[in-house]
């Protein structure tokens, strides 16, 4: 199979496309042919070794973890899932590729009225922007929500899941992106090249950042006594937090809902986005020996929605 893969950390170069034995599905695997798979952040600075520190890569590794595809194969013991059916999730093996193998625990069946194409951005974005909001960040109907980058891959969705909550959805984002983030729903757009946003943002029940930086530490004087801060980018300061008497908050894989929570969800997720609650909102779409420019794109920042790797029709 065709695969990207690097074999040392460094700038976009270091991602080669090559041709490697395709994997066997374990049991309680399956094997899926890749349609589409999510470009994140995340991805290119773990390239660059950004997060070596903590998460050490082993080399050569397959970067990716959101897809969308089709079942080729099923390993033993499968009998929920079928060859053939259309699914999407995440994958520990990488995904920028024309296949992986995903645990079936961690599958969710693509509804016929979603492209694979919009059923990435489930598990690339729309999941965890819910599992922030809701999980980590404990938002309900009728509070204030201070969402940074509202127009990028996770903030987009971010701003619609929390209108459908019923929050009052303050978002931040470039002079470009104003409109865009208005149209997403969102009750005040805080152009961040015009305006600081602690002028017109007081009193925040929970703040999302994904930008860190000066970014985050200007956030701290939104939030009310009481409130929340949630970084998915930085550590925050426990020693600050108690001065301001702020709840900080830092996602962790071990607070995660359960395997069965999470596929409920994300059924949960694709039925609003084939209502139309919701929408996924795709950047641009690159083929497989793009993903060099797919990876600067990202790296640039300050588009709107996500970056989409189209490896097949």
């Amino acid at each position: 199979m065709k695969a990207v893969r690097v074999h040392q950390y460094g700038g976009s170069e270091q991602l080669k496309i090559e041709h490697i034995p395709r994997l066997n599905p374990l049991a309680g695997e399956v094997l899926i042919r890749i349609y589409a798979a999510g470009v994140l952040p995340y991805d290119w600075k773990y390239r660059q070794g950004q997060f070596k520190k903590f998460r050490p890569a082993k080399f050569p590794y397959i970067p990716g973890s959101s897809f969308a595809g089709i079942i080729e194969e099923v390993g033993a013991d499968v009998t929920e899932f079928g060859k053939g059916q259309a699914v999407f999730g995440r994958s520990e093996k990488g995904t920028y590729a024309e296949y992986t193998t995903a645990p079936i625990k961690g599958l969710s069946l693509k509804p016929e009225k979603l492209t694979f194409d919009e059923a990435v951005t489930i598990p690339g974005s729309a999941l965890p922007a819910w599992l922030t909001l809701f999980h980590n960040g404990g938002l309900v109907a009728g509070q204030k929500v201070l969402i940074h980058a509202a127009a990028g891959g996770f903030g987009n969705l971010a701003v619609q899941l929390a209108k459908w909550k019923g929050a009052h959805v303050i978002g931040t984002c470039s002079t470009n992106n104003v409109d865009f983030v208005n149209a997403l729903g969102a009750d005040t757009v805080i152009d961040y090249t015009a305006e600081r946003f602690e002028q017109k943002a007081s009193d925040v029940d929970l703040v999302i950042d994904t930008v860190g930086g000066k970014t985050l530490e200007r956030s701290w004087s939104v939030v009310k006594q009481g409130g929340r801060l949630l970084s998915i980018v930085e550590e925050l300061s426990k020693e600050k937090a108690k001065e301001r008497e702020i709840h900080i908050i830092k996602p962790s894989l071990h607070s995660m809902p359960s395997p069965e929570k999470l596929q409920k969800i994300s059924r949960q997720i694709a039925q609003m986005l084939v209502e139309g609650k919701i929408k996924s909102v795709i950047n641009k779409k690159f083929l497989l020996h793009e993903v060099q420019q797919a990876h600067e794109l990202s790296q640039i920042g300050h588009g709107r929605g996500r970056i989409v790797l189209h490896i097949a029709n």
